[in-house]
């Protein structure tokens, strides 16, 4: 099964919709089942201009007994946005660290000539 969406204004893009299946198959390479999650979709705001709609959106990510809700421009950004959550997992990536400048310039006086 999949993720359950829900949303008040309208629905998911349809690049969201294609996009969908592929952030789904990330969430089981990592463990986690994608039916538990429910993802729904609403204004983050009223209408400022008239005649124009707002221009966030609140995305709701139920999961168990947790949750949490971004407001993002629209729905691709948030799909990169939780798409990073569900790589996220199982931790940062271990990055190696590079001696900073001052580190260098001093092991570079120490040394004899």
């Amino acid at each position: 099964m999949s993720i359950i969406l829900q949303s008040t204004v309208g629905g998911f893009s349809a690049q969201f919709m294609r996009k969908l299946p592929l952030v789904e198959q990330a969430m089981r390479d990592h463990g986690l089942e994608p039916s538990e999650f429910v993802i729904s979709k609403d204004y983050a705001s009223t209408a400022t201009i008239p005649l124009m709609g707002p221009f966030f959106f609140n995305y709701s990510v139920f999961f168990g007994e947790e949750k949490f809700t971004v407001t993002e421009p629209n729905d691709m950004v948030f799909l990169d946005y939780f798409f990073k959550r569900v790589l996220a997992a199982d931790g940062p990536p271990e990055v190696p660290r590079r001696a900073g400048l001052m580190r260098r310039f001093f092991g570079w006086m120490s040394e004899p000539v």
